[in-house]
């Protein structure tokens, strides 16, 4: 754990759809899309936990939203804390995304 990083904090700032062991998703609050978090302060993750948190994103947004989506983890603003987003297919950001009723 780093203590002056943001995803290590963990901060619930925004709504949380998830957290276990491996990684916690929450809202993204610069983009508004979900975005899985790698709980250790690092940028390889070894391949279990890859899958599933791949499996657990994809699980949100089935779940939670309205859109097909694409995993884009260019970490542009914290690039040393793996992190990725299900961005909207055609799109970058979730402003006005329908979510499915709860």
């Amino acid at each position: 754990m780093d203590h002056h990083c943001d995803l290590c904090e963990a901060a619930r700032i925004t709504e949380w759809f998830h957290e276990d062991d491996i990684c916690w998703i929450a809202e993204c609050e610069i983009c508004y899309t979900p975005m899985v978090v790698w709980k250790p302060h690092g940028v390889e993750p070894p391949e279990v936990d890859m899958v599933h948190m791949m499996t657990k994103l994809k699980l949100v947004v089935t779940e939670h939203f309205d859109f097909e989506h694409y995993v884009d983890d260019n970490m542009r603003n914290i690039p040393d804390h793996y992190h990725a987003h299900a961005r909207p297919v055609g799109g970058f950001f979730g402003h006005g995304r329908r979510r499915k009723s709860e």
